[in-house]
């Protein structure tokens, strides 16, 4: 096939590469019993992946005071490019004090292996109860994302990151396809659109139907379930990813689809959430995102469609990714399919609504969820899921 060119430019114009050579690598390993070390929580680790892989591009490290301070005032980076998420390494008083600025920091996982390299250029403290109503819209410590942010150390470490080597992941290797392998799957498919679609929900019919609807417009439809850090009570990777290699099989056209996992960890910072999984996606090399009801929320912090209202607060030529909105959809017993509003006649009454909270609350009392809601292989699977001990 001749080469196709880039549907679309990474976030910034450029992806980021930070994973180490070999000979860095070697220079980095002959360090590691003389660097001051620094363990990473889960999170951490996902956002060391993400940075060094390019998924955050344009981001080369943990972000400096200037950077996080206008992210965190404006939803942009100190140059004034969109970005809505801080994405930070905060730590302790005590892990910070000895740690000099202009040196190497090690950074090791929770199993204390040496992962990656922080080039400290800044310490800085940070106003928790700020950051966490200006990006979480809550002061609320039993939000989830907040509770991590009390949580945390209260400096942040700032600088550019190496990750030692990039490894199989170890439940998932067929699926890591990071953002230079989907930008080259896209390339060789010949895509010019692709939508993206994130979710950390098993997937059900609603959103079956958006995504197809989507994928009627688009060449190619890029399915991201995220597997990094999610709340305890979510549906674990495993089970979720299952349930898509199910519906694949079943529902989907193989050439139109590809499934990829996304490594990242889950903020529930809602509308701004948004915004981040959208410029995500546009690095991976999604021309189009799908925002549906409540898009990243928990509880109730956020209103039903603050997910999409929040698009319109930047330049489409800003964000370079095509938001798709869609509407809460269920099943119209009218017409025996599933609908929005916007296409449905049908009355209240005549509507199936189910929540993933409804969903895992029927799972756990061992019913069987409603055809209208999941497809059956699906539902068994998860039925099954509930009974056996998951992997992650």
């Amino acid at each position: 096939m001749s080469y196709q060119p880039e549907a679309i430019a990474p976030h910034g114009g450029e992806l980021i590469n930070r994973i180490a050579s070999s000979a860095q690598r070697e220079l980095f390993i002959s360090k590691a019993d003389f660097l001051p070390r620094v363990t990473l929580d889960e999170r951490a680790v996902s956002d060391l992946e993400m940075i060094a892989i390019g998924g955050f591009s344009p981001l080369k490290g943990f972000m400096n005071q200037a950077d996080y301070h206008r992210v965190v005032a404006e939803m942009r980076l100190a140059n004034g490019i969109v970005w809505s998420i801080p994405i930070t390494l905060s730590v302790t008083e005590e892990v910070a004090a000895p740690l000099e600025i202009g040196s190497l920091v090690r950074l090791d996982n929770p199993n204390g292996e040496y992962i990656g390299v922080l080039e400290l250029t800044e310490k800085y403290h940070y106003n928790k109860q700020l950051e966490a109503i200006q990006v979480y819209r809550t002061d609320d410590s039993k939000h989830p994302g907040v509770q991590v942010v009390y949580n945390q150390g209260s400096v942040n470490l700032a600088g550019d990151i190496w990750l030692l080597q990039r490894d199989q992941h170890p439940y998932f290797p067929t699926y890591q396809i990071d953002p230079s392998a989907s930008r080259q799957m896209f390339r060789e498919k010949g895509w010019k659109t692709i939508v993206g679609f994130q979710t950390r929900n098993p997937i059900h019919r609603a959103h079956e139907y958006i995504q197809k609807c989507a994928l009627e417009t688009v060449d190619g439809l890029f399915l991201h379930p995220l597997v990094g850090a999610t709340k305890e009570d979510d549906i674990a990777a495993d089970v979720r990813m299952r349930c898509y290699e199910i519906l694949l099989e079943h529902y989907y056209p193989a050439d139109r689809v590809i499934l990829a996992i996304n490594p990242a960890a889950m903020r529930y910072a809602g509308p701004r959430e948004a915004i981040f999984h959208a410029l995500v996606r546009k690095n991976y090399g999604c021309t189009h995102f799908i925002v549906g009801r409540d898009h990243a929320g928990v509880g109730d912090y956020y209103g039903t469609y603050d997910a999409q209202y929040i698009f319109d607060e930047f330049e489409p030529e800003e964000l370079g990714i095509v938001p798709m909105k869609f509407e809460h959809a269920f099943y119209c017993k009218r017409t025996n399919q599933m609908a929005t509003t916007k296409t449905s006649p049908s009355k209240p009454e005549e509507r199936v609504h189910l929540s993933g909270t409804k969903v895992r609350e029927m799972l756990r009392r061992g019913e069987l969820p409603p055809p209208e809601f999941s497809r059956p292989e699906v539902a068994a699977e998860l039925i099954r899921a509930m009974r056996t001990p998951v992997l992650v």
